[in-house]
């Protein structure tokens, strides 16, 4: 007997930081025997919990979750990864009767895995030493104001410290000639096999109520023990700030506090803002795409909303 295909649409709940993603997903994996596929480049880090808002091992049990706790925060792990890992779950789930849903905010992955990224370059050890060299001198402020001047929309994505993406769009420009956004942008080089995801995006109608969500999240975050993780993640001896890992917002923030470089209001000022920018450029992702179904995160009854998307778009 042949393996059964891929089904052709699976669910995709798209939406930035505290807009109630997992909140959605689980109500309806209560109702439909769904397996999360985690579209998030903070959850795959094992030991960062709290920061990185992951699902209780309570909220895993309402359902299998994939692609959380797969790595070390030593380790990188890239979009080109996810795209693989996501296709090779989607079909396994699909094969022993289950329903994928996809679930998170890392839009570069979305991207990644809808589009594809055949044609980036691979890193190039040269220009990146070359683009640290100025970073060094100028500084990653410096360094998001010229990728300004040649993509401007990849850049308005980008935190000006962001120095690993600003590093990476600047690289391929310089490899390419062309931009990042660009060649995203570019059709997609897919199998026959492949499904359509299905964008479900939870947009707000009015930020404020998310700004208000994002900083009550972070002060729960704070009581209930960021900063004693990061002292922990810290007392490990191998883990920089300027890993991937530890420029995570919040994870950022708390190393800075801990190193006696802001005081404890100015540290909680800075990830309440840094989330809060996050959120900005996680929007900016979410409406360029064009087929995406909107649900308003701010609405009463959002839950619900999104439940009959995902429904929708498993019925087909």
């Amino acid at each position: 007997m042949s393996a059964r295909r891929i089904a052709c649409r699976v669910a995709c709940l798209l939406g930035p930081t505290a807009s109630g993603k997992t909140a959605a997903a689980l109500a309806f994996a209560q109702r439909r025997p769904v397996e999360i596929i985690s579209v998030d480049s903070a959850l795959v880090y094992r030991g960062m919990d709290i920061g990185t808002a992951k699902p209780t091992q309570e909220e895993r049990a309402l359902a299998p979750h994939h692609l959380i706790d797969i790595i070390d925060p030593t380790e990188s792990y890239s979009a080109a990864q996810f795209r693989n890992d996501a296709l090779r779950l989607v079909a396994q789930i699909e094969q022993r009767g289950g329903i994928p849903l996809l679930v998170g905010g890392t839009m570069l992955y979305y991207m990644a895995l809808t589009r594809g990224l055949n044609d980036l370059p691979e890193a190039n050890p040269d220009v990146r030493a070359e683009l640290d060299a100025e970073a060094a001198r100028d500084g990653w402020p410096a360094m998001h104001a010229r990728l300004m001047l040649v993509d401007p929309e990849t850049a308005a994505r980008l935190a000006p410290n962001d120095s690993q993406r600003i590093q990476r769009a600047l690289e391929v420009h310089i490899l390419t000639g062309r931009t990042l956004s660009a060649i995203l942008k570019d059709p997609k080089k897919t199998q026959e096999s492949e499904p359509e995801f299905v964008p479900i995006a939870l947009e707000p109608s009015d930020r404020s109520v998310l700004h208000a969500r994002i900083e009550k999240r972070f002060d729960e975050m704070l009581k209930a023990g960021l900063i004693e993780e990061v002292e922990a993640l810290r007392a490990r001896g191998d883990l920089t700030p300027t890993m991937p890992s530890m420029r995570c917002v919040g994870y950022r923030q708390v190393w800075e506090y801990l190193d006696r470089e802001v005081d404890y209001p100015t540290m909680r000022d800075k990830g309440v803002f840094a989330t809060r920018q996050l959120c900005k450029r996680q929007l900016t992702w979410l409406r360029s795409i064009d087929n995406r179904k909107i649900v308003d995160c701010t609405a009463e009854g959002a839950t619900e909303a999104a439940l009959e998307q995902i429904q929708r778009v498993i019925e087909g």
